[in-house]
Order: C-alpha cells, then sequence, then structure tokens
C-alpha cells in the first residue's frame, strides 16, 4: 500500500493523535508506549519488581568498578575489559528502568518524540558497545590461553586503551548515524508503540515516509556489527577450545576451561537475544515475545554480569573480603 502524501498543512487529527505538519516533515508530540501491561495491580508490583532490579544492578556493578579500580591484583587486562562492561552495564540500564518505573508509578505511558528518540540513541549506543567489547573480551582470553607467554605484550596497556576507545566511539558513530537517519522522517500514521522503551524497529513502523533507507542502514549496521563481533568471538573460541583440547592433564583443562567459562555464558546470553531482536527480517515481529526478549538484555544482563564475573573468579572474591575485612577494622577504629 502506498504511504500517503502529506502537504504543508496540519494533518487531520483522525485517530486522536495530536501531529503538526511544518515544511512537509510531520511531527508526532507524544508517544504512548502501552508498556508491559494495563493491569493497575501488576504494575505495582513490577515497580517494585524493577526498582529492586535496578538497585541491585547499579550497586553490583558500582561495587565491580570500585574493586577494580581499588585493589592493584585486579589491574590486569581481563579486569580493564569487565570495568569497561561495567560502564556499559550501567548506562545501558538507566537508558530503559528509569522511565519503565516513572510510567509504573504514576500510570502515565506518554513520552516526548525527542525523549523518544534521544532513548534509541543511547540504547542503541549501548547495546553496539557491548557487542564489540564482549568480542575483544573473546580475543582477550585467547590472548591468555593460547599465547600465555605473549600475552602481557599482546594485551598490553596501549592496546587496552584503544579497545575501550574504539568500543565508545564506534558505539557512538553507529547510533549517530541511525538516530540522524530516523529524524529524516515524518511521522503521521500513529503514536502509538507496543513496547517499554522506544527502540529502531518499533519507531520505524510509525513513520508515515519511507523507510527503505532507514532499513537498510540498520541492515548495514546489524551486518557489520553481526559479522565482525560474531566472527571475532568464534574464531576466538575456535582457537581456545582447539588449544584446551590439546591439554594432556585434566587438571589443567578444568583451569583453562573455567579462565572463558564466566564470559562464553555471557556472551551466549547476550547475543542470542541481541540476535533474535535487530537480525531477523522487519516483518517477522512477535510483540509480546519481543518485549519479553528485550528484558534479557536490557534489564536481566546488567545484573547478572557483574554476579558472574564476581562470584565465579577468586581474585575478586579476594577483593572483596579483604574490603570487607577493613570495614570490620573501621568500628573498631
Amino acid at each position: 500500500m502506498e504511504k500517503p502524501i502529506f502537504s504543508s498543512e496540519v494533518c487531520q487529527d483522525v485517530t486522536g493523535i495530536r501531529v503538526a505538519e511544518i515544511k512537509n516533515h510531520s511531527a508526532i508530540t507524544e508517544i504512548i508506549l502501552l508498556g508491559l501491561t494495563d493491569s493497575p495491580k501488576l504494575q505495582v508490583f513490577l515497580f517494585w519488581v524493577f526498582a529492586f532490579i535496578y538497585a541491585a544492578a547499579l550497586t553490583a556493578n558500582i561495587l565491580l568498578i570500585f574493586f577494580i579500580s581499588t585493589f592493584k591484583k585486579l589491574h590486569t587486562p581481563m579486569y580493564f575489559l569487565i570495568f569497561n562492561l561495567s560502564l556499559l552495564n550501567i548506562f545501558s540500564v538507566s537508558v530503559t528502568i528509569p522511565r519503565l518505573l516513572q510510567s509504573l508509578w504514576t500510570h502515565r505511558k506518554i513520552i516526548s518524540f525527542h525523549g523518544c528518540i534521544t532513548q534509541i540513541f543511547f540504547i542503541i549506543w549501548a547495546l553496539g558497545s557491548e557487542l564489540v567489547l564482549l568480542s575483544f573480551m573473546a580475543f582477550d582470553r585467547y590472548a591468555a590461553i593460547c599465547h600465555p607467554l605473549h600475552y602481557t605484550v599482546i594485551m598490553r596497556k596501549e592496546v587496552c586503551v584503544g579497545i575501550a576507545i574504539f568500543v565508545w566511539v564506534t558505539g557512538m558513530i553507529n547510533t549517530a548515524v541511525n538516530t540522524g537517519v530516523l529524524l529524516q522522517l515524518s511521522f503521521c500514521d500513529s503514536n502509538v508503540i507496543n513496547h517499554f522503551y522506544c527502540d529502531i524497529p518499533t519507531v520505524l513502523h510509525l513513520s508515515c515516509s519511507d523507510t527503505s533507507i532507514n532499513e537498510f542502514m540498520t541492515k548495514v549496521a546489524d551486518v557489520v556489527y553481526g559479522i565482525c563481533t560474531c566472527g571475532l568471538t568464534l574464531t576466538s573460541y575456535f582457537f581456545i577450545m582447539r588449544t584446551i583440547f590439546r591439554i594432556r592433564s585434566t587438571e589443567g583443562k578444568k583451569k583453562a576451561f573455567s579462565t572463558c567459562s564466566s564470559h562464553l555464558f555471557v556472551i551466549s546470553f547476550y547475543f542470542s537475544a541481541i540476535i533474535y531482536t535487530y537480525m531477523r527480517p522487519s516483518s517477522v515481529y512477535f510483540l509480546d515475545k519481543d518485549k519479553l526478549v528485550s528484558l534479557i538484555y536490557s534489564v536481566v544482563t546488567p545484573v547478572i554480569n557483574p554476579l558472574i564475573y564476581s562470584l565465579r573468579n577468586k581474585d575478586v572474591k579476594e577483593a572483596m573480603k579483604i574490603f570487607t575485612g577493613n570495614l570490620r577494622v573501621l568500628p573498631r577504629s
């Protein structure tokens, strides 16, 4: 079906949607996010659930950042990358949950159009950067297991800083391009999104203009990020597994596998959710299922990442014991 061509006059309000037409660019001033449920009682329950999750995510990631920054034993390339991962987790969860909490508490589901675009900008920045960072963390494990004698040379300080800059800058460039192209569209058809936050696929369905360029740019980003991040990750783990299988002693195999098992679990959990959401045909969408999958990478992973990297790691446990021991000594002093 052809999309209507609009003049420079104000669009007729036929669906109760406040729309203004300025110089052939329609602008929806407000967007309605339907959220997770319409039940007031369930909304109150979900508010406290997500408030707890948000507090847990912030506390766990901030503590991990504090331990890595404070204890010299954690000043290694692997923990430097985990430090950046915790920053991205805080970044990611702070883009979605506060707005969701406001909606659940006030029962107000309206967000401004520019607020919606801003949310898209930051969520894509966080998700894209995390994909790239996780792939470099796989490379770090490859260097540690396959080339232990040259690890300090391969993952020297300059390389780690370069990786961090590359991760944050490429993520910003990706979201700036996609958001910039999104702002060139006209929006007149509807202002209702069946989601709990704004995202590119859902917002594109609101457009009353040609979205082929946006879909093309989105697919290019998906392919580049998908091929590069998944390719680097899978290649790294191919050589890691080959090296582990060549180790003769069972104890040696367990020790080598334990150094990458946490990261392997995280990327399996995170990559599968991201690929399901962004790397599939735009015509194939199951809104209720999409919201549940979105909860995995935008809400759940920022909580479990610091727990996985702390509870399964002897160095972090040791830092936690030293920290709690110092806290016990302070009152006596």
